[in-house]
């Protein structure tokens, strides 16, 4: 679809003019896995890397395999990969050009407690490196720990804003009620 009003900038980049700039910038998890399915993990991987111009890809391949906990799973193809392994994988494709910003839709989708933890990990070495995360999740308890800022998203706007320290004085939970009965 097309944007009806406004502008969104990415890392300095204007969209749609500069897209390609912006893709450069960008790492996405989505409800889609954006895996080649008939392709083995280190496949893909290599395979996102040339599209990203990463120059010596197969010691950044090798890290985020071990980030991502797959490196024994690596050589297997990704249509044997459970949902939760493939979203794993798709969290690695996501950071492996260390994107500016990364977006995160409902990233814990499929993942069990240690994959959970993990992405919990990622999360954390991302934005200490000093990258932006932007993420939905309705998993608040989870969000409210790792977060720094939250908005409430209600019929396509943003209703309520706050910040961590703001939040010191309730909880998200309570916040994120308040924002939907307006």
């Amino acid at each position: 679809s097309r944007p009806t009003l406004g502008i969104v900038k990415v890392a300095g980049h204007t969209l749609p003019g500069e897209s390609a700039a912006v893709r450069a910038k960008l790492g996405v998890v989505s409800h889609l896995p954006l895996l080649y399915p008939d392709l083995t993990a280190e496949e893909n991987l290599f395979f996102y890397a040339r599209i990203y111009g990463l120059i010596q890809h197969e010691s950044r391949v090798k890290q985020v395999f071990e980030m991502i906990g797959l490196v024994e799973r690596r050589r297997d193809l990704v249509r044997t990969f459970s949902r939760g392994m493939q979203q794993r994988l798709a969290i690695g494709r996501a950071v492996l050009h260390d994107p500016e910003v990364i977006l995160f839709d409902e990233p814990y989708t499929g993942l069990d407690q240690d994959a959970s933890e993990m992405l919990d990990d990622v999360l954390r070495t991302v934005t200490a490196r000093g990258r932006t995360v932007v993420m939905t999740s309705h998993d608040l308890a989870r969000a409210e720990g790792l977060a720094t800022r939250f908005d409430v998203l209600s019929h396509g706007a943003i209703t309520a804003s706050a910040t961590q320290k703001e939040l010191k004085k309730t909880n998200l939970l309570k916040f994120y009620k308040a924002a939907l009965a307006g």
